[in-house]
Parts: C-alpha cells; structure tokens; sequence
C-alpha cells in the first residue's frame, strides 16, 4: 500500500489539510491570548472617551478640522478613524462641504493601515497589514519595534495629506470640465445655511 502513489498523495493530502486547521487554531489561540483583549479594551476605551467628551463636542471638533484643507486631510482623518473606526469614520464626511467630501475619503481610507500601528482598535480587521509590516523587525530588532510604529504612522498623516490636496484639486477638475459649477454652488449655499447632510445642523 505504501508503494501505492494514490493512496501516497491521498494520505499526504489528508495530513496537509488537517495540518492547515491544526496551524490555524495554533495562530486563532495567539490571537486570543494576544491582539483581541487589547482591541476590545482600546475599542471600550475609545467609546468611553467619547461618551466623557460628549457626542457634541466630538462633533465640534470634527467641524473645526474641516474648515482648513491642512486639518482637513490630517487631523479630521485621524480622529474619525481613532473615535468611529473602520468603516463608520467615513461618517465624518457629513460635516463637510460635497466638494470635499472626496478628498475626505481618500485621505481617510488612506490612514487605514498607518494609524493601526499605534491604534490596533481603528481598524482590526486589517491588523494583518501591520504585523506583516513589523514581522521583520520584531523577530531583528525587537527594540526598534516602537521607533517603526512611530515612523509607519508620522509617513501615513503626510501621505494622507497628499492624496487628499491631490484628490480635492481634481475633484475641482472634474467639477469644473463637467461644467457642475451651478449645482456646487447651490450645495456650498445649503451647507453655509446649516443643512447638514445626516440632518445635523
């Protein structure tokens, strides 16, 4: 039976595909142990914070760092993905003008993966993107571990500055070649008026 190829390939086959649970359950255990306690607490710890401030002030704050392209694409971004996380920051964008609400995006979904170097809670469906990035240098440099998270996360709020200017600029192309001036202006009237869009005034 051992010189048998198709029962060699069938039994090598059944030892891989439980082999391939065994390891999976091996890593789940790791995560469980490890990674979720620590989301599940920066998670109650970012609602906690919200719920002291208060949803208004919160939403203040989200007004404030709208009103100027530079807060715009870097703080707004930032505090949507650390207090909403991934998807429900994009939310944010209802306090925005529907000109910048683009740019918004793309500066937003941008700060996805940098932001869960320091903040693992924002977007914990994609932890595996981070510690793929710092496998290397946990297993070499365990203390430069720190050093690279703070670096991974300072170049993602300049990228994410730079694809939000780059986006707005073509959105303003775009509104402009379209000949949308007309209807932009009539949505930049409402806002300046208070109509909010997700009925927040």
């Amino acid at each position: 039976m051992d010189d048998n190829p198709v029962m060699r390939a069938i039994t090598w086959f059944a030892e891989h595909f439980i082999g391939l649970f065994n390891a999976s359950a091996e890593q789940f255990l790791g995560l469980a142990s490890g990674i979720l306690p620590l989301l599940m607490v920066m998670l109650t710890a970012m609602y906690a914070i919200t719920t002291w401030i208060g949803e208004e002030r919160v939403n203040h704050a989200i007004r404030w760092a709208g009103k100027y392209a530079v807060t715009r694409y870097t703080i707004m971004p930032f505090l949507a993905m650390l207090l909403l996380t991934n998807p429900m920051a994009y939310t944010f964008g209802r306090f925005l003008p529907e000109r910048y609400k683009p740019a918004f995006y793309d500066a937003t979904v941008s700060i996805c993966h940098p932001i869960t170097s320091l903040f693992p809670h924002a977007n914990a469906g994609e932890i595996f993107v981070w510690t793929g990035v710092s496998a290397g240098v946990t297993a070499i440099a365990p203390e430069k571990y720190a050093l690279l998270a703070i670096l991974y996360f300072l170049v993602g709020l300049v990228v994410i500055f730079i694809r939000g200017f780059a986006t707005q600029w073509m959105t303003a192309i775009l509104i402009r070649r379209g000949g949308h001036q007309e209807t932009f202006q009539k949505y930049d009237e409402a806002y300046a008026a208070g109509q909010i869009q997700g009925g927040v005034a």
